[in-house]
């Protein structure tokens, strides 16, 4: 699956300039920790390409990798929509695992809160299937993006899953 990160000549829609301090290219500085019960620990690296061509959404693709054997791991892309006139979002999402998500949730100044609102899966998605994902970006002091993901299975409560921190690259 690949989505294509298409760079802009085009001014920033005012719909999402609120955004525009996601906008570019980030790349994991070192090693995220991915974490969850029924799996064992790992470590991981990957590159966010966020991007817009003049319409009121952000477009974007995640790209994760196996921090040692570099084999490439998880993989999203889609949008970003801001509701016009409120600081309410969506990203909308499709994975590699064949999960897609709508996460709606709040941008707070350089913080980004999503909880997922609905998702939907391929009739033969890995099982226990992933029931609420909630998700936090924010842009550190430093001027690094940091992100924690978090999810919930058919038999585990919503934990902790992911987090990891960036530099922007462009």
């Amino acid at each position: 699956m690949s989505c294509p990160v298409i760079h802009s000549a085009v001014d920033l829609n005012v719909a999402v300039l609120p955004l525009e301090w996601l906008l570019g290219s980030w790349e994991s500085d070192e090693p995220g920790e991915g974490s969850f019960p029924s799996i064992a620990p790992f470590r991981y690296t990957e590159t966010l390409h966020f991007s817009h061509v003049g319409q009121p959404v952000i477009n974007f693709m995640f790209n994760a990798f196996h921090a040692e054997s570099r084999k490439p791991l998880h993989r999203e892309c889609g949008f970003i929509r801001i509701q016009p006139g409120t600081n309410n979002l969506a990203f909308i999402i499709a994975q590699n695992s064949g999960l897609v998500e709508i996460e709606e949730g709040e941008l707070i100044g350089q913080q980004v809160i999503l909880q997922s609102r609905a998702l939907a899966r391929t009739s033969f998605a890995k099982e226990p299937h992933v029931q609420q994902i909630s998700r936090l970006f924010q842009l550190r002091p430093d001027g690094r993006l940091e992100q924690t993901v978090s999810m919930a299975l058919e038999n585990q409560p919503l934990t902790q899953h992911l987090h990891i921190t960036y530099r922007r690259a462009s």
